[in-house]
């Protein structure tokens, strides 16, 4: 399924091009990352009840594979959306596929949580209160701070953000360090031929050549309005927990623990899930294998922990007397 328009205004490819059901992307092999991500923005995907799954995972899309979960791990560096999950709030596919890796780029945790939302959550704005929007979202992928994890995936220096609204027939793009931002966002603005400048890439290639001109060299700010934060007719809506609808394999009987996982699986059950993704296997081996003073197995013992519901406070009260001994 290709989502509202997705496929009309793409920007050109240098990469691979991936459609999932409500963006698109171009994959850069030699980054792994995403040069691009494109969506038309509706308020139907912003006013939507599907919650952040967080199943970050690879894109088996991407043939040659990409970034990996182990990549960020203990990277210092966010797993920021190019594509928010707030965006993609539509259906639970559509959320689950913006936790793709295809669609993540390392970002500084200040800038991830501070700026880059700030940003997200204007541009969700403008669409509640004017109507649907094009947006283009990417890394600048030169000069770039370092690579991380085994795949050597950039951390860039800047991320860029692209609006275009057809109906009020204006663009506007921004360009963010991938730091603390402490300005406006007004200040980030730039025109769009400044951003093909820095990535190499044709953005709304297939408006006619005057519109498209006129669009992407001017800087407007007057026709976008920087002070309006509308909500989605859900914001206020709180996510109540439920039931947890797995089976505990201690007692063959339906789980007790509440959850607030939009799939109805707690933590212990979500292998049961129809939607759940195996975690890549890994080398890691730092897992203590050590036994104690009275011969018990630690390995034994911390499984014994994580699996017993109700005593864990005391088990590991007993572990850690033990352990003095």
């Amino acid at each position: 399924m290709i989502g509202f328009g997705q496929t009309n205004l793409k920007p050109k490819s240098n990469g691979k091009l991936v459609n999932h059901s409500y963006f698109s992307l171009s994959y850069n092999e030699s980054h792994e990352q995403s040069e691009w991500v494109y969506y038309l923005l509706t308020s139907d995907m912003i006013n939507g009840n599907h919650q952040r799954t967080e199943n970050f995972r690879t894109d088996n899309k991407i043939r040659t594979g990409s970034a990996s979960k182990s990549d960020y791990y203990k990277s210092g560096y966010d797993r920021g959306h190019l594509a928010p999950a707030g965006d993609m709030k539509i259906s639970r596919i559509s959320m689950s596929e913006s936790f793709l890796l295809s669609n993540i780029s390392p970002q500084n945790t200040s800038f991830n949580r501070g700026g880059w939302k700030k940003l997200e959550s204007q541009v969700r704005s403008w669409v509640l209160s004017e109507g649907e929007m094009y947006v283009v979202t990417g890394p600048i992928l030169t000069n770039s701070i370092e690579s991380i994890g085994s795949n050597s995936v950039t951390v860039p220096s800047y991320f860029y953000k692209i609006v275009y609204s057809k109906s009020n027939d204006k663009m506007i793009g921004l360009v963010m360090p991938n730091q603390k931002i402490n300005n406006d966002l007004k200040y980030y603005v730039k025109s769009v031929d400044y951003i093909e400048d820095l990535t190499g890439i044709d953005f709304f290639h297939q408006l006619d050549d005057e519109k498209e001109d006129e669009l992407e060299s001017q800087i407007n700010l007057k026709k976008w309005n920087f002070t309006i934060v509308a909500k989605s007719s859900n914001s206020s809506n709180k996510v109540n927990s439920k039931q947890c609808s797995g089976i505990a394999k201690s007692t063959s009987k339906r789980c007790r623990n509440n959850t607030k996982n939009e799939n109805g699986y707690c933590y212990l059950h979500q292998s049961q899930s129809s939607d759940y993704v195996p975690p890549a296997k890994t080398n890691y081996k730092g897992r203590c294998t050590a036994t104690t003073k009275k011969k018990h197995n630690a390995k034994e013992m911390l499984l014994t922990v994580q699996n017993t519901v109700g005593n864990t406070n005391r088990l590991k009260i007993l572990m850690f007397e033990e352990l003095k001994q």
